[in-house]
């Protein structure tokens, strides 16, 4: 089973989504902000995809983005904002994510993206970099 970080400050976000990721056959690791997620990325497995908040106490999700992206062992790893927060905000501090997804979540829609991610993994380094948008934003309905 491949293991999906979910880095949210929302304790009760974070456990809906394990038990969704779970039930979808993931296995979850949960980090409160940027700064526990980077310490179980040194200590641990690494995971097949991050999904992170942005707004979060500590450090950012855009300061985690940052740091994730910045370290070669971990720069590879398909990376997923959920966030309230205007996209364009989120871009400003840190661009190199794979998806938006707009709280609130419609998970099936998250899980197509997630799946995608996992089994194709980002783009070639050449293209990430170039890149202007994330490759999905998922907007809740209405």
């Amino acid at each position: 089973m491949k293991l999906i970080l979910v880095v949210e400050d929302e304790y009760g976000n974070a456990e809906v989504l394990q038990m969704l990721l779970e039930a979808e056959g993931f296995r979850v690791a949960l980090a409160s902000n940027g700064k526990a997620a980077l310490q179980l990325l040194a200590e641990g497995e690494k995971p097949a995809l991050i999904l992170s908040d942005f707004m979060m106490p500590v450090m950012t999700g855009g300061e985690f983005g940052l740091a994730l992206r910045a370290d070669p062992a971990l720069a590879r790893i398909p990376f997923v904002f959920m966030s309230g927060t205007n996209e364009e905000v989120v871009r400003r501090a840190f661009a190199d994510y794979d998806a938006f997804v707009v709280k609130p979540i419609q998970f099936a829609a998250l899980s197509v993206v997630l799946h995608r991610l996992i089994a194709q993994g980002r783009p070639s380094a050449s293209g990430a970099s170039n890149r202007p948008v994330p490759l999905a934003r998922i907007e809740p309905s209405l």
